[in-house]
């Protein structure tokens, strides 16, 4: 067994691991990361980065196949047609491109890298299997930063193998199902479920929950709900899944009142949600506290104990790449000296269905739910001409901002190209701004943007344009 020493030992070479590898390396901190597949993590490899790629794919088949039929744009085509094996190779293209780059990055930052398993042997001690060889690496470290990351849930009585797929599979496909049968209809399984319904799949969602999109208010996900209903996609809600039949073609489904039926299917997509990656590499050991299944952390993302770290996934929702990433790099620059918190006032997330759906800060629910008097306002796409000009006038920007002094405290959008608008929404809430401070800006006509200053215009009570 070879013995090596660094300051920080970095498990999980995600988002939030390769970034804090990085920032340490810029700090002069002996910095190693161990990574058990591939640099990236999920998002890179198998989650934020391929979804979206195949997102686009089958956006622009879709498109295609809309101007084989005429179109209102005078664009014409005799005939769709698409090559899946291209579309996937063009996919992992880009994948491999980034994670390269993250390679490249660490190299240049003096992190570094064993391709390999860690398994922990105590809060300063892990013993890593490499790749290949076979050869255990012990290492020391003075700090340990853990950034395993999640893993899809499985449903004990449908388990991933043969038919049945996790997200993973579904964005590799070798060929395209002819029905897709996918079980929630959270944002993952909407947003592939959309997907390959425009590269051709019949597509079924079957959700418990009496709606779509149970985690955005019924004011977001109506535009999407429409959207589904327009493509043909079939919603069975409020319904439990109960397993495949025995012939293992149909997926049997019970409905709120006791009735089964079985919904054909070639293949079945489950995207009941995210764990936290927390077993099979000695984390218990530590008896660390715990929040349920995630790894509690304070707001400097340190554990219950002295010198250990945990970011991202590991440590509970928000499950979002770029909430890593802002905890790989704070905690990078604590244990290079520098006096850091996680505070941030807002963290955006975004639903990249069909139309898009961005959330920034509080709902109106939430603020009122929070005893804040608020006021709220929307501008709809609809009297947007940048969203004429796209055909995208599904969809709106909402403003949530306090009624006493108008301190904007949540954004929301739905609609085409919306995810865009994030870094402004977050922006605004970040820096504090009021109601008067975006609706005196200046924005650049003719934008989807503009509906982000008429929303403030509008809960001032003289927006322009509506």
């Amino acid at each position: 067994m070879k013995s090596v020493t660094t300051k920080l030992l970095v498990i999980g070479g995600g988002p939030g691991g390769y970034v804090a590898a990085i920032r340490a390396g810029q700090l002069g901190i002996p910095t190693m990361l161990v990574e058990g597949e591939r640099l990236g993590g999920t998002c890179l490899n198998i989650g934020c980065i391929p979804s979206k790629a195949l997102i686009h794919a089958a956006e622009e088949y879709d498109k295609v196949c809309h101007y084989a039929d005429g179109s209102p744009l005078g664009i014409s085509v005799d005939k769709a047609r698409i090559d899946l094996e291209r579309t996937v190779q063009w996919k992992d293209g880009i994948v491999k491109r980034l994670t390269g780059g993250v390679g490249a990055l660490l190299k240049k930052n003096g992190v570094q890298v064993l391709s390999g398993w860690a398994r922990i042997v105590d809060g300063k001690t892990v013993e890593v299997q490499e790749a290949g060889a076979g050869e255990v690496t012990r290492i020391s470290c003075e700090h340990l930063l853990l950034a395993t990351g999640s893993q899809a849930v499985e449903l004990p009585f449908m388990e991933f193998g043969g038919a049945v797929m996790s997200a993973t599979e579904a964005l590799s496909p070798a060929t395209l199902p002819k029905r897709l049968v996918v079980v929630g209809a959270g944002y993952i399984g909407l947003e592939l479920g959309i997907a390959y319904r425009k590269l051709g799949a019949e597509v079924a969602v079957v959700e418990a929950m009496d709606r779509i999109l149970p985690a955005y208010d019924d004011e977001l996900a109506k535009p999407v709900a429409s959207s589904l209903k327009r493509l043909g996609v079939q919603t069975h809600l409020g319904c439990s899944v109960l397993g495949m039949n025995e012939a293992g073609d149909a997926v049997r489904v019970r409905d709120a009142a006791g009735n089964e039926s079985e919904l054909a299917a070639d293949r079945v997509l489950v995207a009941v949600g995210r764990r936290p990656r927390t077993e099979g590499w000695g984390l218990e050991s530590l008896l660390l506290d715990m929040n349920g299944r995630a790894v509690k952390i304070n707001d400097q993302c340190q554990t219950s104990m002295r010198g250990v770290w945990a970011i991202g996934d590991i440590t509970g929702e928000p499950m979002l790449a770029h909430r890593a990433m802002a905890q790989g790099e704070m905690v990078a620059d604590i244990i290079g000296g520098k006096r850091r918190h996680f505070t941030p006032v807002a963290i955006p997330a975004v639903c990249f269905t069909d139309p898009e759906i961005v959330v920034v800060g509080l709902t109106p629910q939430e603020a009122k739910q929070a005893g804040i008097d608020c006021i709220t306002a929307n501008f709809p796409f609809a009297a947007n001409g940048r969203a004429m000009t796209i055909e995208g006038t599904d969809g709106f920007v909402r403003v949530v901002a306090r009624g006493d002094n108008h301190l904007i405290v949540g954004w929301q959008a739905v609609g085409r190209g919306v995810s865009e608008l994030s870094t402004a929404f977050s922006h605004s809430i970040e820096l504090g701004a009021r109601l008067e401070d975006v609706a005196g800006t200046i924005h650049a006509h003719p934008t989807l943007g503009e509906a982000v200053q008429e929303a403030a215009l509008r809960a001032l009570g003289h927006a322009l344009h509506i």
